[in-house]
């Protein structure tokens, strides 16, 4: 009872990524959503504990990767691409140092 809990956590979780990634992007969202369910409904009948725990961790990885990875491009023109990144993709710019500060030995 517990796994099925987890999977049905996992499955809305990937679903709320899919509509936080894909916003207003109708045909992602589509074959996003299409997609999910179709993976979840091929392995539903899965029984094998450790088949399952496979399986959450490859889900849990992709919903990393969709959540931190995926940047909406829109065409602009014949050779031109608007990035749409999220605001928890942005992060605080780090200055490059070449030479790493070094502690001084007494």
């Amino acid at each position: 009872m517990e796994s099925r809990r987890k999977v049905l956590q996992l499955f809305k979780a990937l679903h709320r990524t899919r509509q936080q990634v894909f916003k207003n992007d109708v045909g992602a969202l589509e074959a996003a959503r299409q997609k999910i369910n179709e993976e979840f409904r091929n392995n539903q009948g899965e029984r094998s504990s450790e088949k399952i725990e496979e399986l959450m961790k490859i889900g849990l990885d992709v919903e990393v990767i969709l959540r931190t990875s995926v940047i909406q491009g829109v065409h602009t023109g014949p050779d031109r691409l608007l990035l749409i990144p999220r605001k928890d993709l942005l992060l605080d710019n780090v200055p490059y140092h070449d030479m790493p500060t070094q502690k001084h030995k007494p």
